[in-house]
């Protein structure tokens, strides 16, 4: 009987702390007070894009709306083709501050991808239409107010390609797609490569499967599509270059030599060969370090001879030093200039008065390096 008593008691406790907490529960208040006005950019305003200025950017901000609770309201600006309604938004961004500031800064960038969904072609002008929604948990509300915003989009793609291969019967990887040969990307949208061509076609793609972007070079323009570019005659080398950010052939152009440049004799002294992957070798070359009164001068570079004139490529330090002890790095190839002096690396002292083998590799999967060996 007293067990039971007590058992009683409990229950009655925990019942009163039910009904209890039940009268402390209060409704969700999801209300929220209509957005204040668009302040910027002005309603019609007119935006000429430049997706390749990685800084180039718009801001966008309106009035805060105010929850009747004082709770956190969450932003999202939308975007539409004119004349929608924001019923199926081609694209939403959320605003900055993890969505909860009356503001969102939107990069030219992603602004071109929004023309794009909005059926503005590239080198093209055209108007979509944004507004702001708020939303407070399961509670939205579109603001009252839209805009309309010209957009001039550059030639070029809302999309570049996060990476690009070349691949067809005229590559030196054939035309199994899977082994396609990566370029070296030098900035978002912007490729190069050097390898050999020989007579067939060959296409670009993002991928290396099937189901990649393909791409095309038509004069200089490069245009998304299967056709294939034909290649006729011998194999050749080459450097191609193109930049999708407005949609251009950079360069395409034959490589005719690749010669060893020594400065004091201001001549090449030897020649390298092409064999594959970007990659050239040469036989046994003499190498005399010149006399000057000072003493023995060892500096060299590296002359590319292109259908599209001399190219050099050597150290970035425009003054060198030895390369005894030196790291890998030191042996890096760059773009450089004509300058007789500047931007060389120097033989090892032992290479004097002998032979050596060079070695330059401009291929895409690592830094441009070339090495020397003495013979």
């Amino acid at each position: 009987m007293k067990n039971f008593k007590k058992l009683f008691a409990m229950v009655l406790v925990v019942c009163t702390a039910a009904i209890s907490c039940k009268k402390d529960e209060k409704a969700l208040n999801e209300n929220i007070s209509p957005i204040g006005g668009l302040t910027l950019p002005a309603n019609q305003a007119s935006i000429k894009l430049t997706p390749s200025n990685a800084s180039a950017s718009q801001q966008f901000k309106w009035t805060a709306a105010t929850p009747e609770d004082g709770g956190l309201i969450l932003y999202e600006v939308a975007f539409d083709k004119e004349g929608g309604n924001f019923t199926n938004p081609v694209f939403k961004v959320v605003s900055d501050g993890g969505g909860v500031q009356a503001q969102v800064t939107i990069s030219h960038k992603d602004l071109t991808k929004i023309a794009a969904l909005c059926g503005i072609n590239s080198s093209s002008t055209g108007k979509v239409n944004w507004t702001v929604i708020a939303s407070k948990a399961s509670s939205k509300k579109v603001g009252q107010e839209s805009r309309s915003l010209q957009l001039e989009r550059p030639a070029g793609f809302a999309e570049v390609p996060t990476d690009l291969y070349l691949t067809g019967s005229a590559t030196e990887s054939g035309d199994d797609v899977t082994k396609g040969i990566k370029f070296k990307k030098l900035e978002d949208g912007v490729y190069e490569l050097y390898t050999s061509l020989k007579a067939g076609t060959y296409q670009l793609t993002d991928k290396q499967t099937a189901a990649g972007r393909k791409f095309y070079a038509d004069g200089t323009l490069l245009k998304e599509g299967t056709s294939a570019i034909t290649v006729t005659g011998g194999t050749k080398v080459y450097y191609l270059k193109y930049d999708f950010n407005v949609a251009s052939v950079v360069e395409v152009s034959e490589i005719q030599s690749v010669g060893l440049y020594m400065s004091a004799y201001a001549s090449e002294i030897g020649q390298l060969s092409y064999t594959s992957g970007g990659t050239w070798q040469s036989g046994v070359i003499p190498v005399v370090f010149y006399q000057f009164s000072w003493g023995r001068d060892e500096r060299y570079k590296f002359a590319l001879h292109t259908s599209a004139g001399i190219k050099y490529m050597g150290s970035s330090n425009v003054n060198n030093v030895s390369p005894v002890g030196q790291a890998a790095s030191y042996f890096y190839l760059n773009a450089v200039t004509n300058d007789q002096w500047n931007n060389t690396y120097k033989f090892n002292p032992s290479a004097d008065n002998k032979s050596i083998k060079a070695t330059v590799n401009l291929g895409a999967s690592g830094p441009y390096t070339h090495n020397i060996v003495t013979q």
